[in-house]
């Protein structure tokens, strides 16, 4: 039996990824080209890495398709409902950072928090006959985010790129994505609500509890932990 890891497959977090094992003694690489996903584990035994997108690392953590997985607590939240029943975190890694919040036009000059939110969208209810329009692909924290902080007349709507672009594209009023300075945002003349962020995420290594986690695969997770001097 062996241990499977998932890790992103790609681009920066790969890189990072692998320096945060590889600073810890353990060597992740590919054995491929870029386009295979071919990989391999030095310096502990029982342990198959798994390359996939960090969007799918929630999903296969899940299911128990892989035993422990490293990507974003963002996506870890957003994909999966009641997802403490279903992963487990086990390092935050200190890379990655990145604050969801909530973006507004830089010229809605009574707004600056999620009260004075709530109150626009009521009165932009009552003057455009519908609700206030809200992009992002994080419908489930924005959702739970507002419903927590009593703001309900406000509609979601999908994006999966450009976010900050809507509101100049007039497909929203408002946004919620992903920013790590700011400076996109501030390009396309928004500013964000104060107060906390909706989540600050990083990449973190999460454990699945759905996976099989018999006895060989307890000890290769054991010596893992002890390699990566992680208490878990």
């Amino acid at each position: 039996m062996t241990l499977k890891l998932g890790v992103p497959s790609k681009g920066r977090l790969m890189e990072k990824t692998f320096d945060w094992f590889g600073a810890r003694g353990v060597t992740l690489a590919r054995t491929g080209s870029d386009r295979e996903y071919a990989a391999a584990v030095e310096g502990v035994d029982g342990i198959e890495l798994v390359l996939l997108s960090a969007g799918e690392i929630p999903r296969e953590l899940a299911a128990g398709r892989i035993h422990l997985g490293v990507t974003g607590s963002d996506l870890v939240r957003e994909k999966l409902g009641l997802w403490e029943d279903k992963v487990g975190e086990l390092a935050a890694m200190g890379f990655g950072h990145a604050d969801l919040v909530i973006a507004v036009p830089k010229c809605w000059v009574d707004v600056n928090s999620l009260d004075d939110l709530d109150a626009v969208a009521a009165a932009f209810r009552a003057e455009h006959g519908f609700r206030l329009r809200i992009a992002t692909k994080y419908h489930r924290l924005i959702r739970d985010h507002l419903r927590d902080h009593g703001v309900a007349d406000y509609q979601l709507v999908d994006s999966q790129g450009a976010t900050e672009g809507t509101v100049k594209n007039e497909t929203a009023e408002a946004i919620a994505d992903i920013t790590s300075t700011g400076e996109t945002l501030r390009a396309n003349h928004l500013k964000i609500l104060a107060g906390t962020p909706v989540h600050k995420s990083q990449a973190t290594l999460f454990k699945s509890r759905k996976a099989d986690w018999g006895r060989d695969n307890r000890a290769h997770l054991k010596a893992l932990l002890e390699q990566l001097q992680i208490t878990g």
